[in-house]
């Protein structure tokens, strides 16, 4: 429906920004990140998701693409609504969520409000099986990488399946991390650096 709402960040409220697009308010659920980075009177910019249901017509915003797929990514776990996702990444930016996803960390997503252990090990549970499946057909240019890539055998292993959280399709994340030298960069650095080549 919305792909972005773009204008002036009217005002800033608790997990919510209003944001004025030509005279009219537009209400949008956010994370506490997304929030950190606007400013009130200042032009903001939100990639936004539409959640309707019968008794809701709620829009999420986010100050990246990469925080709205995994948003949406978080939706798709069982047990997992749209406040609990933004409460997720309110904690978590969307590449240390990827990476507690990748360690099997549950204490960085209990770390949201309302959020209890059984959520957080179904996202990890869903989302790693996920990324186990994405990555199966990723393969690189060296002969170093050749073979089939599984999570955790390597940096760029990791790096592509975190890529995958990120809702990233297989060819994008491969020509992106062609372009990174991973063997200088820290995993979190190159999973930065591979989302700056697909931003471009």
């Amino acid at each position: 429906m919305f792909h972005y709402i773009s204008g002036v960040a009217a005002e800033l409220l608790p997990g919510a920004a209003v944001i004025d697009c030509g005279g009219v308010g537009f209400h949008i659920n956010t994370s506490s990140y997304t929030l950190s980075q606007l400013k009130t009177g200042e032009k903001a910019k939100l990639y936004t998701y539409v959640y309707i249901r019968e008794d809701a017509f709620d829009i999420y915003g986010f100050a990246s693409q990469s925080e709205k797929r995994c948003f949406e990514l978080l939706l798709g776990v069982s047990g997992v609504g749209p406040k609990a996702a933004a409460a997720i990444l309110s904690v978590n930016t969307p590449e240390s969520l990827a990476m507690s996803i990748l360690s099997e960390d549950e204490k960085a997503i209990t770390a949201a409000p309302g959020v209890g252990k059984k959520i957080a090990q179904r996202v990890i549970l869903e989302l790693k099986d996920k990324m186990a499946k994405s990555t199966e057909s990723i393969s690189f240019g060296t002969a170093a990488f050749q073979a089939p890539l599984q999570p955790g055998n390597s940096k760029l292993d990791d790096a592509t399946a975190a890529l995958v959280v990120l809702g990233y399709s297989t060819a994008e994340i491969s020509a992106a991390l062609r372009a990174v030298n991973a063997e200088e960069l820290t995993l979190e650095q190159t999973i930065k650096a591979a989302l700056k080549q697909m931003i471009k």
